[in-house]
């Protein structure tokens, strides 16, 4: 697209996706590539410098991850973190060695050269760290720039190339003024201008979008997500009316689902809207079934089988959009691919492209998840749906722990629409990252009035992420949970008892199934 933009070396960092969020933030777009991505295929992308990210392996291990070494003789601004610095330093003579003394966790770094990378910076700061080699001796051809108590070099330079080290992070939370160290590279040392703004990403998406379909028809699977809901926004921003878009209703959505969708876009946003109500196909199916994964399979068969249905009702298609996300291309174009890319096969029509002959329209390929949110704004969503928390593709299903049944959806939806309207009212739903409950394959013995009562158990979960690949659970105050249960156990019938979920991914994922 001719923007300035940055490439990320990626080697096997769990941060790999947040630098390049971090980079985004300031105005500058980043791209993630492979750590063995040659010198000549960047000089070809003509970025204006290059992050090695940290990694998990050791620079002297045999299998060790390595960089196209002539990275260094491109003359590109090169910054490299953790893994990344003790790699550049070891390819340009430094020698790395097997710490003393491990850094995990806070450092407090002081800085010994206060300009270029370290600007407006001051003299001592907390850090993040998280190594247990670092970098020795540096020889004549690096300057020291800061350092830890434990470790010397925990930032230099090259003398007379363009490489940056820091043995720290600057990408996460934890080191505060880590976003001043990523401005400093990205406009002291590589001179960006930062040009990545979304209203010229939404301009540029429309022209790609009218050149590559034509006049012809587009359909689009609409799940009343933020992501799908984006994605048709955007396509009818671009093609109005040569846009259809498909609504499957499998009998598993939250309470009311199916209405506030058609409202929103077929009422309001006046698009072609196509409701599929395969409901009693889905629920048939499922009947007795209570493996996670054979759930998936079958929602995702049947989710496919009914939007072929609809879509061979249209006439002219040629093409299908998706709501494929940045971390979405980087998980399936890995080496070796990643199994967890498939979990959102049926969410994404995955398979329909093939079987139908479509081809796929992808504009927020390019984004993140809160770049999504930034353009559902701009796009004049209302700010409940864009900040609206994540729902699986196979919806409430994985939320029934056990057999799926009329009744057991009805009571967990009832008790989902009470978690949201509280947290609302507390004015947590934004701070929350994902809110939901979950009904449990138990039953409990409890007192109703003056009865013994035997009946179900839900669990609340909340937790608080930024990539949703960690969390933590939300420390919801004490009062909130307790009129969150009161009202649960009250006013859903079948419910006497309500648990919270404390625990943070990893261990736990975030959803239970």
């Amino acid at each position: 697209m001719g923007r300035e933009k940055i490439a990320i070396l990626d080697f096997g960092s769990q941060y790999g996706q947040l630098i390049a969020r971090r980079v985004r933030e300031q105005n500058v777009y980043s791209i993630i590539c492979q750590a063995e991505t040659t010198a000549a295929k960047l000089k070809d992308l003509d970025v204006k410098g290059i992050i090695l990210s940290g990694g998990p392996a050791s620079v002297y291990d045999d299998d060790a991850p390595k960089c196209d070494e002539k990275i260094f003789e491109l003359g590109i601004p090169i910054l490299g973190i953790c893994y990344g610095m003790q790699l550049g330093c070891q390819i340009l003579g430094a020698k790395i060695i097997r710490a003393e003394k491990h850094e995990y966790g806070r450092a407090n770094l002081s800085v010994v050269e206060k300009s270029g990378l370290f600007k407006s910076m001051p003299e001592s700061t907390t850090v993040w760290a998280s190594h247990g080699d670092q970098v020795d001796a540096i020889n004549g051809d690096f300057i020291k720039l800061a350092m830890t108590e434990s470790c010397p070099y925990a930032a230099v330079r090259h003398k007379s190339k363009k490489f940056f080290g820091v043995q720290f992070h600057p990408e996460v939370s934890h080191t505060p003024k880590g976003a001043i160290i990523i401005k400093n590279f990205l406009y002291d040392i590589c001179d960006c201008v930062g040009d990545w703004k979304m209203s010229d990403f939404v301009s540029e998406t429309v022209s790609a979008v009218q050149k590559q379909v034509g006049d012809s028809t587009v359909i689009c699977g609409l799940s009343g997500g933020v992501d799908s809901s984006v994605v048709a926004s955007l396509l009818h921003k671009a093609i109005g009316k040569q846009l259809v878009c498909i609504f499957v209703d499998n009998g598993l959505l939250r309470k009311n689902e199916k209405e506030e969708v058609v409202s929103m876009f077929s009422d309001h946003f006046k698009m072609d809207l196509r409701v599929v109500d395969w409901s009693k196909q889905f629920l048939s199916e499922l009947v007795g079934v209570t493996d996670p994964q054979e759930k998936r399979k079958i929602i995702g068969r049947e989710f496919i089988e009914a939007f072929k249905s609809e879509a061979a009702k249209i006439e002219g298609v040629k093409f299908l959009a998706q709501g494929t996300l940045y971390p979405d291309v980087i998980e399936s174009g890995s080496k070796g691919g990643n199994p967890a890319a498939n979990i959102k096969l049926h969410h994404n029509v995955g398979g329909l492209p093939a079987e139908l002959g479509f081809e796929l329209v992808e504009p927020l390929r390019d984004l993140f998840k809160d770049e999504v949110r930034v353009v559902g704004e701009y796009l004049g969503l209302p700010e409940e749906l864009v900040w609206r928390h994540p729902f699986p593709g196979p919806g409430l299903a994985v939320r029934v722990i056990g057999e799926i049944t009329d009744e057991r959806l009805e009571i967990l939806r009832n008790a989902d629409e009470i978690l949201i309207d509280e947290i609302k009212s507390a004015g947590l739903y934004r701070k929350i990252s994902q809110a939901l409950t979950v009904i449990l394959p138990i039953s409990t013995v409890g007192v109703m009035g003056d009865e013994r009562s035997y009946e179900n158990v839900i669990a609340v979960r909340a937790v608080d992420t930024t990539d949703f690949m960690t969390a933590d659970f939300s420390h919801i105050p004490h009062e909130i949970l307790s009129i969150i249960s009161s009202r649960i156990i009250n006013e859903v019938r079948g419910v006497n008892r309500v648990v919270y979920d404390i625990s943070s991914k990893p261990p736990a994922t975030i959803e239970w199934e």
